[in-house]
């Protein structure tokens, strides 16, 4: 008899515990997140280039709330003016007459409703991949699969890079940053972080030239997100300000980064 008590017991809290308890949550004012990263991809013109505008939203929500009618413009250091014009209600704004230089300067300026926010960023490069090799002796237990993406670092300069590799048997994917401090020169590698790779899934590596301040904003970031770096999809436990400033009102900053980058990437099929 106890046992049926018992397993009556179980049952009934094993069900209860199916209900969906939602939590009241603090909500604070939606702020404006700026995705405003400028990609040259080699081999590429590197002309089409977006920015997309949406806004903080409280946790439950299902949505991305866009934002619509901003001015978008970037200029380069003789002024030039690049229009991001945008796609009608989507919230996100393209430019289709872009001219990537290395080592050039850029500033953004974004008129969003009665605000003006502005930053500015040089454009860097990124050493070519020469080489993807497979190593399936990795991770800590030596029994993992991994990718290794081989570049040569250029001598004499300090270089600060980002790896990006995203995998066909997960959703997200990972980034982590570096500078060339103890590799100045010489050849080195970033690696993959999955252990479930196998054959047949598909690995695609990026290598991403950035600046110094870039660097340590992605190394704040990655350290937060944790477990490899997986962002920008993972909500960090702080807000981390970013380089765009609000000319308007500096108290009311936004979200977001204004990175340029030249890119190289490769895919590669795990055997």
């Amino acid at each position: 008899m106890k046992k049926i008590i018992l397993v009556l017991f179980l049952a009934f809290f094993i069900t209860s515990c199916e209900d969906v308890v939602q939590v009241d949550l603090k909500t604070q004012s939606p702020k404006l997140v700026i995705a405003a990263a400028i990609n040259w991809y080699k081999g590429t013109t590197g002309n089409e280039q977006s920015i997309k505008l949406s806004t903080t939203a409280n946790y439950y929500d299902n949505t991305i709330p866009v934002v619509s009618g901003a001015v978008i413009y970037v200029t380069n250091s003789a002024k030039k003016r690049y229009n991001f014009l945008e796609i009608p209600s989507t919230g996100e704004y393209v430019c289709r007459d872009f001219e990537p230089v290395i080592d050039e300067t850029y500033t953004l300026t974004i008129k969003e409703g009665d605000n003006v926010y502005s930053a500015s960023e040089i454009l860097k490069s990124i050493a070519p991949i020469t080489k993807l090799i497979q190593n399936n002796n990795g991770g800590i237990t030596k029994d993992k699969i991994e990718v290794k993406a081989y570049f040569n670092d250029p001598p004499d300069q300090t270089n600060y890079y980002c790896y990006n590799y995203n995998y066909s048997n997960k959703v997200t994917g990972n980034y982590a940053s570096e500078e060339d401090r103890f590799f100045n020169g010489n050849e080195f590698f970033s690696v993959s972080y999955n252990d479930d790779l196998k054959p047949g899934d598909q690995v695609e590596v990026r290598h991403l030239g950035i600046s110094q301040n870039y660097f340590n904003y992605l190394a704040v970031l990655i350290s937060l997100a944790g477990d490899s770096g997986r962002l920008p999809f993972q909500t960090p436990p702080v807000t981390i300000r970013g380089n765009i400033l609000n000319l308007t009102n500096n108290d009311n900053y936004p979200l977001g980064y204004f990175s340029l980058s030249e890119v190289d990437s490769k895919k590669y099929t795990i055997k």
